[in-house]
């Protein structure tokens, strides 16, 4: 697990059904209306960004002479064990439906523990690489249209070489 020397607050305020000071709100949330309660989506708040994530990274990786062990290959394979470890509280569970019903605040603040770690190497890892991780979303999701438009692709989950034009 990867460790880190800033002390952080749960991200799942209040059992996770309530909205965070940042204004973004869990799955669980609800708008009210005159009309039926919908539920809302889920956002991320708008802080620390990526590039706050890259440099905290680095400031940290940095104090402790950690570079020379965080070479491309390291960090890939660092962050496919916490991937592992994220996939271990899925492990023999069923199916999970969004929001974790049923999961307990601390299943729930370990795999927001596993979960950031997997995002840390994966920041660090692009930053090794020369990978503009914002900026490549942008381009994949481009391509990703090309390859699945919603008028072919709605509501299938076969694969782009599947579909006939």
């Amino acid at each position: 697990m990867m460790a880190t020397n800033e002390k952080v607050e749960s991200p799942f305020l209040n059992g996770g059904c309530e909205e965070s000071d940042h204004g973004a709100a869990s799955s669980h949330s609800t708008a009210h209306n005159s009309k039926t309660e919908q539920p809302q989506k889920f956002t991320f708040s708008p802080e620390p960004t990526m590039e706050d994530i890259r440099r905290m990274q680095a400031e940290f990786t940095d104090e402790r002479d950690w570079n020379q062990f965080h070479q491309p290959r390291n960090l890939l394979l660092a962050m496919v064990g916490e991937v592992g470890e994220v996939s271990e509280l899925f492990q023999w569970r069923g199916e999970v439906a969004e929001g974790l019903p049923g999961w307990t605040e601390s299943e729930r603040e370990q795999l927001a523990h596993e979960l950031s770690d997997v995002m840390i190497y994966l920041v660090e890892l692009a930053e090794k690489c020369r990978v503009d991780l914002p900026q490549a979303v942008l381009r994949k999701m481009a391509l990703n249209k090309l390859k699945y438009p919603a008028s072919k692709v709605h509501g299938s989950a076969k694969k782009y070489t599947e579909y006939k034009d």
